[in-house]
């Protein structure tokens, strides 16, 4: 039976982790013209994720996310590696990045980069390797 404060921290938990989750997922979307991006975006969804380990504990964690960190992370350096080689098949530089305005249905018309696919390999690496690192940590005994 958890404890008074255990109780508080959980509840508290909840709605700070969603707070820093949206909060990363903007600072995701926003990386390409201004600071932030697919680093720092994964360095607090990681951080969020630690604390519902801290709140709850890590079993609670890996039963929520039955995911394999080393494979986030094997994914993320693929997909970067990928989205840096592409550039190549056109004649251009290793990570060239290319951009174009497109009519989406919902958005109407959107700037779409490359470098948000690239974001999203760093973002899976930092991930990936932050928690395997955590997790790591906070099983051994």
């Amino acid at each position: 039976m958890p404890k008074g404060s255990d109780i508080f921290l959980q509840n508290v938990s909840k709605v700070v982790v969603f707070i820093i989750l949206a909060f990363a997922l903007y600072l995701f979307f926003t990386g390409h013209g201004s600071p932030g991006g697919g680093f720092i975006a994964g360095l607090m969804s990681a951080g969020a994720l630690l604390l519902l380990a801290l709140a709850y504990d890590i079993e609670t964690v890996r039963k929520v996310l039955p995911v394999d960190f080393k494979l986030v992370t094997a994914s993320g350096l693929l997909i970067a590696l990928l989205t840096g080689a592409g550039a190549l098949f056109f004649g251009k530089p290793f990570l060239k990045h290319a951009f174009g305005h497109f009519e989406l249905p919902l958005l109407g018309e959107t700037e779409l980069h490359t470098a948000l696919i690239f974001d999203l390999g760093v973002y899976l690496a930092v991930v990936g390797v932050t928690m395997t690192i955590l997790l790591t940590i906070g099983e051994d005994r």
